[in-house]
């Protein structure tokens, strides 16, 4: 008689199965990280492939967005979530593991996706590009999430309000303390508007066209898309929103660069600087920092109805070429070229209208680049100061006296915007130069809430635009 034991027989072994949706989401988490990439570059041609292949449909892809797009908006808020679930410091967790813990997370907590389908996705998702080893280490932190509802968590791992207020509402609306300190100086007020704010910038963008004028009209733009899908612009008259998503690149006007996709904020920044009176000649017109080519090709379909010519001038090659497609077609007289605006090619005086959208950190386009903020630095914003001095100190140059430039910036952070303009005009770092201030407020009609002015600053929490800003000078000598 035998007393050994009976053994149970083994497992037979399950090949885990790869969830195409949740896999193409991973693949874009790890291009942003790895790669420096940005999102809404990586993810079209990826869902593009997909589609292809046969793997996705309409849900399909409108679910791998919210999944890479709500587990970047929300990372620092997940981040602090994970790390009260694991026994080590969050920086030893390897970075693809984050990036399926946080996907994970946000189909927990940010998602309607039942608690077992978010737990059992994402564990097999894990066995898949990770191994078993490393699934069981996701299983075990996603179960401790599953005790708490997001607003649970954030109680949890948010200092209170009271003790730290900036660092509370860094976690709660997951952005770093130091864009969170940035935009609340800029914006000034009580906690309501800077919660506001930073909440807007966690919110999907609306898709917003541009009818260019002599070229397209809001009319096609709204017949194109049909009544259901298509809103008037809040404050651009050449805007139409997409109410309800869709490939902009499908319609025939943007095909043709008729139309672009352009927030409304980029559109009055063009259509102020267009607006500003000035006495005599008003025949050249040029873009400083032309790329990628949106305002650039309003101002010129704006210029060409003037009898103008537009100079669009880039200082990378690879961006002059995007400006050139954006111009195509354009009716009227434009050239683009290559050039540097801080040692520019034109002679003092050549121009009557200079647009100079300058580099800048981006801090105003959150919600388009939720990635950028966990890239910035506080520190790089003195690497954009000289230039963005620069190119605003040469445009004043460039322009004839009784002319009119607009410094304009993607930013609301001050050392981009009023800090700049007014060390320009004293003479900071340079020669001081004979300009005045116009009142930007009045070009943008209908638009409320602009502040005490000269100058424009528009806000995604007050405007539904990026946080654009604009400041509008004519040389006086």
């Amino acid at each position: 008689m035998n007393d050994q034991p009976r053994r149970r027989p083994a497992k037979p072994h399950r090949r885990p199965k790869k969830d195409p949706v949740r896999f193409l989401a991973f693949e874009a988490l790890r291009a942003v990280d790895e790669r420096d990439a940005y999102a809404n570059l990586v993810l079209p041609p990826l869902l593009k492939k997909a589609r292809a292949k046969g793997d996705f449909d309409g849900r399909d892809a409108a679910l791998a967005t919210e999944l890479v797009y709500g587990t970047l908006r929300r990372q620092g808020t997940y981040d602090a979530i994970v790390a009260a679930c694991i026994d080590r410091p969050l920086r030893e967790v390897d970075p693809p593991v984050l990036d399926v813990l946080n996907m994970g997370v946000h189909q927990l907590l940010g998602t309607r996706i039942p608690t077992h389908a978010a737990v059992s996705a994402s564990v097999e998702l894990a066995r898949v590009v990770l191994g078993e080893g490393r699934a069981k280490f996701v299983n075990a932190v996603l179960r401790k999430v599953t005790a708490h509802d997001l607003d649970g968590w954030v109680e949890k791992v948010a200092p209170p309000y009271d003790e730290d207020a900036e660092d509370h509402l860094a976690v709660v609306h997951s952005h770093p303390r130091w864009i969170v300190s940035a935009l609340w100086d800029a914006l000034g007020g009580g906690r309501a508007g800077i919660e506001d704010l930073l909440e807007a910038d966690n919110e999907r963008p609306e898709v917003t066209l541009v009818a260019r004028p002599g070229r397209s009209t809001t009319e096609e733009l709204v017949k194109a898309l049909g009544e259901d899908n298509s809103l008037p612009g809040r404050w651009s008259p050449y805007a139409v929103r997409m109410a309800e998503g869709g490939e902009p690149g499908a319609l025939e006007a943007v095909r043709e660069s008729r139309a672009g996709v352009q927030d409304e904020g980029s559109q009055l920044v063009a259509a102020a600087l267009a607006a500003v009176p000035v006495e005599g000649r008003d025949s050249r017109w040029l873009d400083g920092c032309a790329g990628p080519g949106g305002k650039a090709a309003l101002l010129a379909a704006l210029a060409a109805e003037r009898g103008a010519t537009l100079l669009a001038a880039e200082n990378q090659p690879h961006r002059a070429r995007l400006v050139e497609r954006a111009l195509a077609g354009n009716p009227g007289p434009y050239q683009v070229i290559t050039a540097d605006g801080t040692r520019p090619p034109w002679l003092p005086g050549t121009f009557d209208r200079i647009l100079m959208d300058v580099p800048c950190s981006g801090l105003g386009a959150l919600r388009r680049r939720p990635e950028s903020r966990w890239r910035r630095r506080a520190e790089d914003l003195e690497a954009f100061a000289p230039l963005q001095r620069g190119l605003l100190r040469e445009a004043l140059k460039a322009v004839r006296v009784g002319g009119v430039v607009g410094y304009a910036t993607c930013s609301p952070h001050l050392a981009e915007t009023r800090v700049v303009v007014e060390d320009v005009l004293k003479g900071r770092g340079g020669e001081p130069v004979e300009a005045e201030w116009i009142d930007a407020r009045p070009l943008l009609p209908g638009v409320p809430a602009l502040g005490e002015g000269p100058d424009v600053q528009l806000w995604p929490h007050l405007h539904g635009t990026d946080a654009m800003y604009l400041a509008l000078l004519r040389r006086t000598g």
